[in-house]
């Protein structure tokens, strides 16, 4: 946060000082959910008051801008980006104390009828809200949270963009170091995003898509960045030249509180970004007049993994998404992946965070496995460029490794795929382990150079994966030291899971055999 007041220590200690005054009535989880709707209207409150300066500086005195801005305002003209009411301006909050919780409430609201954008984004959380007929947070929490929030300016050279995602991940990982692997919501590390954003390398004018988008942080990542590729400083703040064009952004996600964090997300960064609500399995959000799923230049993921969908949302797809076979009901991992290669225009690229069985499930199995002949279509059309094997202990809800899946309809080589063993390029943290920047650097470069490393990587023909029954795990053909590969118990339940799914299908076909036959069905044990 070079450059800037307020920097990451600082507002570390800061939300969590904030996050204490509520601590007592307000379960863990939901501290993010009362804080960060309060951070991004301080935000535009000081954003707010800094165009109103800017302006004043262009037209001589204050006076004249603020009357400008109240009647460009009024014209539906306006000369700022959100307009605030003057109940809802920061300063007017700070000085109330009675009667807190609704007017909180009724200025998230009112930001939200004067700025049609933020409907449906900040005015989500009633302040007010009551259980069993009793206040969730009185007056007087609240209003120790008001004057914390007031500590620091959060205007444009007080703090870098990110801050609400920075805040965001802070409050989401505080709360998984307290509740262990039963942390609600999946937390991709900030360094996995930006690793992906690497891989990715999004160019001036694409399309980025993320269909299980979260609070936004990997479409965020790939903003930053293209900033960070062909961005210029402009008052300390990198910007893309006038002759090129921002990204495209599109996400979906199906829980309404990160939904409204991700439209938050995109608005503090500015993004060109369309952001929508539902289930993208069944209902997926963007789509042509005809029908067609829209098509993209990049996609960026992390789905729930081994989540669970009933075979017939597969069978029944009206999208014809899944012409490569039908997943698993144990386990939607190469459903996701199917959805995003659907989703995908005729060079597009995506990167997918998995656990590790969707790299190697099914491979040495007698007879048909779901995962592995959809892994073999996959292989023998030429799509995976790259899968990448994480360190284990990354991830907040469990210790299991992941992979990153990367699908090229355009490959840089065709006929070969890079495997990436990095399980042993990490940090060790408390209570996780993270990727420092030189392990982001080193596997993006392995990537961008196509090389194989002794102890790393690995470049393989197609032809291999074949003689490996479509296997791709980096550590099958990335010998480490440290032993031999333990599969881990979630890993172990989905396999036996699939097990019992493939047996239970043998018997029906045997039912059938044997009632066409007139022997009458099989007794199942």
């Amino acid at each position: 946060m070079a450059g800037y007041t307020l920097d990451l220590p600082t507002l570390e200690n800061w939300l969590w000082e904030a996050a204490c005054k509520i601590r007592g009535p307000v379960d863990a989880p939901k501290f993010k959910d009362y804080i960060l709707p309060l951070v991004f209207l301080k935000r535009l409150s000081d954003v707010f008051e800094d165009e109103v300066r800017q302006l004043a500086e262009e037209f001589g005195s204050i006076e004249t801008a603020w009357q400008l801005v109240e009647q460009a305002h009024q014209k539906g003209q306006p000369l700022i980006r959100f307009y605030i009411p003057p109940q809802a301006r920061w300063q007017a909050i700070r000085e109330k104390t009675i009667g807190l919780g609704q007017y909180l409430t009724d200025a998230t609201r009112a930001v939200a009828r004067e700025n049609p954008k933020l409907q449906g984004v900040i005015d989500v959380m009633d302040f007010n809200a009551t259980t069993a007929g009793q206040r969730i947070i009185d007056d007087a929490p609240l209003a120790e949270l008001i004057q914390v929030l007031s500590k620091y300016r959060l205007g444009l050279n007080d703090v870098e963009p990110d801050i609400l995602g920075r805040a965001y991940e802070y409050l989401l990982r505080k709360f998984a170091e307290g509740q262990g692997q039963s942390a609600g919501e999946f937390y991709t590390p900030r360094e996995v995003a930006v690793l992906m954003a690497r891989i990715l390398e999004p160019e001036p004018g694409m399309t980025v898509y993320d269909p299980c988008c979260g609070s936004g942080g990997l479409l965020i990542k790939c903003h930053l960045r293209l900033l960070e590729t062909h961005g210029v400083k402009h008052n300390g703040r990198s910007k893309l030249p006038t002759n090129l064009a921002p990204l495209s952004v599109y996400g979906q996600e199906i829980n309404p509180a990160t939904f409204a964090m991700a439209r938050m997300n995109a608005f503090i960064h500015e993004m060109e970004a369309e952001i929508m609500i539902g289930d993208t399995m069944r209902r997926p959000a963007f789509t042509e007049s005809d029908g067609r799923l829209k098509q993209f230049d990049l996609v960026t993921a992390n789905p729930m993994w081994n989540q669970k969908f009933p075979t017939e949302a597969y069978e029944h797809d009206p999208y014809e998404r899944f012409q490569l076979g039908f997943p698993p009901s144990s386990s939607a991992d190469w459903g996701w992946i199917q959805h995003m290669y659907a989703s995908l225009n005729t060079h597009g690229r995506m990167a997918v965070v998995l656990d590790t069985g969707a790299a190697s499930r099914g491979s040495g199995n007698q007879g048909a496995n779901r995962e592995r002949d959809i892994r073999k279509a996959f292989i023998e059309r030429d799509l995976v460029e790259c899968v990448i094997l994480l360190p284990e202990n990354l991830f907040y809800n469990t210790t299991a490794p992941g992979i990153i899946l990367v699908v090229n309809k355009a490959k840089r080589h065709p006929g070969e795929i890079l495997l990436i063993n990095a399980s042993k390029l990490f940090a060790k943290g408390r209570p996780k382990n993270y990727l420092a920047d030189e392990h982001v650097e080193r596997i993006a470069a392995v990537y961008r150079n196509w090389a194989a490393e002794e102890g790393l990587s690995a470049v393989i023909t197609n032809k291999k994966a074949a003689g490996n029954d479509y296997n791709l795990s980096p550590s099958r053909y990335v010998a480490q030291n440290g032993g031999e590969e333990v599969l881990p118990l979630e890993e172990a339940l989905v396999q036996l899971q699939e097990a019992e799914e493939e047996r239970a299908a043998v018997d029906r076909e045997l039912d059938d055999i044997l009632k066409a036959l007139g022997l009458g069905g099989i007794a199942h044990g």
